[in-house]
Protein backbone atom coordinates (compact mmCIF):
# COMPACT_ATOMS: atom_id res chain seq x y z
CA UNK A 1 0.00 0.00 0.00
CA UNK A 2 1.49 3.57 -1.11
CA UNK A 3 0.52 6.80 1.17
CA UNK A 4 1.32 9.55 0.89
CA UNK A 5 -0.28 13.54 1.34
CA UNK A 6 0.38 14.71 -2.39
CA UNK A 7 -2.20 17.62 -3.11
CA UNK A 8 -4.97 16.69 -5.98
CA UNK A 9 -6.56 19.39 -8.25
CA UNK A 10 -9.77 16.96 -8.61
CA UNK A 11 -11.64 18.75 -11.56
CA UNK A 12 -15.08 17.46 -13.09
CA UNK A 13 -16.38 18.55 -15.85
CA UNK A 14 -19.94 18.05 -17.75
CA UNK A 15 -20.40 16.78 -21.30
CA UNK A 16 -20.25 19.98 -22.86
CA UNK A 17 -16.88 20.86 -21.03
CA UNK A 18 -18.31 23.34 -18.53
CA UNK A 19 -17.17 22.78 -14.91
CA UNK A 20 -19.16 20.94 -12.68
CA UNK A 21 -17.24 20.45 -9.25
CA UNK A 22 -13.18 21.33 -8.45
CA UNK A 23 -11.56 21.01 -5.91
CA UNK A 24 -7.92 20.58 -3.60
CA UNK A 25 -8.24 17.12 -2.03
CA UNK A 26 -5.16 14.93 -0.40
CA UNK A 27 -3.69 11.95 -1.73
CA UNK A 28 -4.09 9.25 1.14
CA UNK A 29 -2.87 6.05 -0.73
CA UNK A 30 -3.02 3.59 -2.66
CA UNK A 31 -4.78 0.16 -2.49
CA UNK A 32 -6.16 -2.54 -4.93
CA UNK A 33 -9.21 -0.80 -5.31
CA UNK A 34 -7.54 2.57 -6.48
CA UNK A 35 -6.50 6.34 -5.55
CA UNK A 36 -7.47 7.31 -2.09
CA UNK A 37 -8.19 11.37 -1.93
CA UNK A 38 -9.22 12.71 1.22
CA UNK A 39 -11.04 16.05 1.57
CA UNK A 40 -11.41 17.98 5.22
CA UNK A 41 -14.51 19.62 6.13
CA UNK A 42 -14.59 23.38 4.97
CA UNK A 43 -12.53 23.14 1.38
CA UNK A 44 -13.87 25.53 -1.30
CA UNK A 45 -15.40 23.65 -3.81
CA UNK A 46 -15.93 25.60 -7.35
CA UNK A 47 -18.80 24.94 -9.49
CA UNK A 48 -20.59 26.11 -12.95
CA UNK A 49 -22.85 27.88 -10.59
CA UNK A 50 -20.88 28.93 -7.87
CA UNK A 51 -19.49 26.90 -5.13
CA UNK A 52 -19.79 26.36 -1.86
CA UNK A 53 -17.58 24.70 1.10
CA UNK A 54 -17.43 20.98 2.05
CA UNK A 55 -19.66 20.85 5.01
CA UNK A 56 -18.35 17.07 6.24
CA UNK A 57 -14.95 15.74 5.79
CA UNK A 58 -14.92 11.89 3.16
CA UNK A 59 -13.01 10.24 1.18
CA UNK A 60 -12.80 9.72 -2.72
CA UNK A 61 -11.58 6.46 -4.31
CA UNK A 62 -11.09 7.21 -7.91
CA UNK A 63 -10.53 3.51 -9.10
CA UNK A 64 -8.36 2.13 -12.28
CA UNK A 65 -9.98 1.86 -15.36
CA UNK A 66 -13.79 2.48 -14.38
CA UNK A 67 -16.59 4.57 -14.92
CA UNK A 68 -17.49 5.70 -11.72
CA UNK A 69 -15.87 7.73 -8.58
CA UNK A 70 -17.07 6.82 -4.92
CA UNK A 71 -17.13 9.57 -2.27
CA UNK A 72 -17.56 7.85 1.69
CA UNK A 73 -18.62 10.78 4.02
CA UNK A 74 -18.29 11.16 7.78
CA UNK A 75 -21.52 12.24 9.68
CA UNK A 76 -24.06 13.78 8.45
CA UNK A 77 -22.99 12.99 4.69
CA UNK A 78 -24.17 9.77 2.81
CA UNK A 79 -22.72 6.98 3.74
CA UNK A 80 -21.70 6.31 0.05
CA UNK A 81 -21.96 8.48 -2.88
CA UNK A 82 -20.57 6.71 -6.33
CA UNK A 83 -20.80 9.15 -9.55
CA UNK A 84 -21.24 7.48 -12.80
CA UNK A 85 -18.61 9.25 -14.92
CA UNK A 86 -15.80 8.75 -17.48
CA UNK A 87 -12.99 6.54 -16.61
CA UNK A 88 -11.35 9.27 -13.70
CA UNK A 89 -7.49 10.26 -15.61
CA UNK A 90 -4.52 11.41 -14.21
CA UNK A 91 -2.24 13.89 -15.31
CA UNK A 92 1.55 12.82 -15.74
CA UNK A 93 2.89 13.89 -12.27
CA UNK A 94 -0.48 13.00 -10.81
CA UNK A 95 -1.40 16.09 -9.22
CA UNK A 96 -4.03 16.35 -10.91
CA UNK A 97 -7.06 14.07 -11.72
CA UNK A 98 -9.85 14.90 -14.32
CA UNK A 99 -13.05 12.70 -15.35
CA UNK A 100 -16.87 13.52 -17.07
CA UNK A 101 -19.95 13.72 -15.06
CA UNK A 102 -22.60 11.69 -16.54
CA UNK A 103 -25.32 12.64 -14.35
CA UNK A 104 -26.49 9.61 -12.39
CA UNK A 105 -25.42 8.99 -9.05
CA UNK A 106 -26.21 5.88 -6.76
CA UNK A 107 -26.49 7.19 -3.17
CA UNK A 108 -26.47 4.65 0.03
CA UNK A 109 -27.65 7.09 3.15
CA UNK A 110 -26.81 6.23 6.25
CA UNK A 111 -29.17 3.72 7.60
CA UNK A 112 -30.72 3.56 4.40
CA UNK A 113 -30.87 1.59 0.88
CA UNK A 114 -29.11 2.70 -2.04
CA UNK A 115 -31.13 4.62 -4.76
CA UNK A 116 -30.34 6.24 -8.48
CA UNK A 117 -30.34 10.01 -8.25
CA UNK A 118 -30.51 12.73 -11.49
CA UNK A 119 -31.76 9.77 -13.77
CA UNK A 120 -34.10 12.88 -14.98
CA UNK A 121 -31.27 15.20 -16.00
CA UNK A 122 -29.38 12.07 -17.20
CA UNK A 123 -32.25 11.57 -19.56
CA UNK A 124 -32.15 15.41 -20.26
CA UNK A 125 -28.59 15.55 -20.46
CA UNK A 126 -28.43 12.63 -23.08
CA UNK A 127 -30.46 15.02 -25.86
CA UNK A 128 -28.91 18.47 -24.55
CA UNK A 129 -25.07 17.06 -24.90
CA UNK A 130 -25.16 14.52 -27.30
CA UNK A 131 -24.01 11.76 -25.52
CA UNK A 132 -23.45 9.10 -28.08
CA UNK A 133 -25.08 5.70 -27.09
CA UNK A 134 -21.95 3.59 -26.11
CA UNK A 135 -21.36 6.07 -23.56
CA UNK A 136 -25.21 6.38 -22.31
CA UNK A 137 -25.06 2.62 -22.31
CA UNK A 138 -21.49 2.00 -20.19
CA UNK A 139 -23.40 4.81 -18.01
CA UNK A 140 -26.04 2.84 -17.36
CA UNK A 141 -24.18 -0.75 -17.01
CA UNK A 142 -22.36 1.08 -14.37
CA UNK A 143 -25.12 2.54 -12.46
CA UNK A 144 -26.38 -1.02 -12.03
CA UNK A 145 -23.18 -2.42 -11.14
CA UNK A 146 -23.13 0.75 -8.38
CA UNK A 147 -26.40 -0.56 -7.38
CA UNK A 148 -25.85 -3.94 -6.33
CA UNK A 149 -22.41 -3.08 -5.29
CA UNK A 150 -23.35 -0.71 -2.85
CA UNK A 151 -25.78 -3.14 -0.95
CA UNK A 152 -26.01 -3.69 2.63
CA UNK A 153 -26.22 -6.62 4.94
CA UNK A 154 -23.74 -8.77 3.20
CA UNK A 155 -24.60 -8.03 -0.17
CA UNK A 156 -22.47 -5.61 -0.96
CA UNK A 157 -18.98 -5.59 -2.42
CA UNK A 158 -15.60 -4.07 -1.38
CA UNK A 159 -14.55 -0.97 -1.39
CA UNK A 160 -18.35 -0.27 -0.32
CA UNK A 161 -19.02 -2.34 2.50
CA UNK A 162 -16.48 -1.47 5.12
CA UNK A 163 -13.08 -1.01 3.26
CA UNK A 164 -13.65 2.45 2.80
CA UNK A 165 -13.50 2.99 6.69
CA UNK A 166 -10.12 2.99 7.27
CA UNK A 167 -9.63 5.76 4.97
CA UNK A 168 -12.25 7.34 6.48
CA UNK A 169 -10.72 7.27 9.35
CA UNK A 170 -7.50 9.16 8.39
CA UNK A 171 -9.10 12.30 7.76
CA UNK A 172 -11.98 12.34 11.00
Amino acid sequence: MVTGNESVLVGVRKYDGSLSAQWTATRLGEDEHGVWLGTAQGVAVSSGSGGWTTRFPYVMLAPRGAWWTATFCADPGPEVYCDVCTVPEWSADGTVLRMVDLDLDVVRPRNGEAHVKDGDEFTEHQVTYGYPSWVSTKALQTCAWLMEGVRRDGDGVEPFVSEYRYWLGLIE
